[in-house]
Order: C-alpha cells, then structure tokens, then sequence
C-alpha cells in the first residue's frame, strides 16, 4: 500500500493549549512525518504522511488527547508527494 497525505484543520480553543506540542510527541510514536502549525484565524493545520491506518491511528490519538479542545476538524485525504524527513512544528 502507497503512502497518503492527509490535512486536517482544528477549531476551536486550539491555540495556546499545547495542541502542536501534544501532537508532535504524538507523532514520535506513530510512522508519520509532517508538521503542525498555528493559523492566523486561531485554527491549527496539521499535514502528515505515512500508511493510512498508521495516519488514523495518529488522528484518533491527537483527537483523544485534545478532546476538550476541538470543536471541529475538517479533513482532507489525498496522494502522498514525500516531501517530509520528520514531523515538526511550524511557525
């Protein structure tokens, strides 16, 4: 099976809680590289690529984790380019 990409939005009181530093320690743990970065309108973007079920194992355990955090999250599934070495938090 080829690698996915996925992109996926959070809303809600995301910032300022630890979400991008919860999530890259999630990701440590999971066959994911990409990043997590704050957006000007108070969301978190979160791009990561690897096998699909590793990346909705990553997904669920970020959503657990920040639960009472996300009102909502808009996910974009699609192909893979490679383009990542590790998963880091932007800026």
């Amino acid at each position: 099976m080829g690698l996915t990409r996925v992109e996926v939005v959070y809303d809600g009181h995301v910032q300022g809680v630890g979400f991008r530093a919860t999530t890259r320690q999630i990701a440590r743990r999971h066959a994911v590289t990409g990043w997590v970065r704050n957006e000007p309108d108070g969301t978190v973007r979160l791009v990561a690529e690897g096998e699909r079920d590793e990346l909705e194992r990553f997904l669920r355990e970020v959503r657990d984790r920040m639960a009472g955090h996300i009102r909502d999250e808009r996910i974009n599934w699609s192909r893979a380019d490679g383009g990542f070495d590790s998963f880091d938090v932007r800026f």
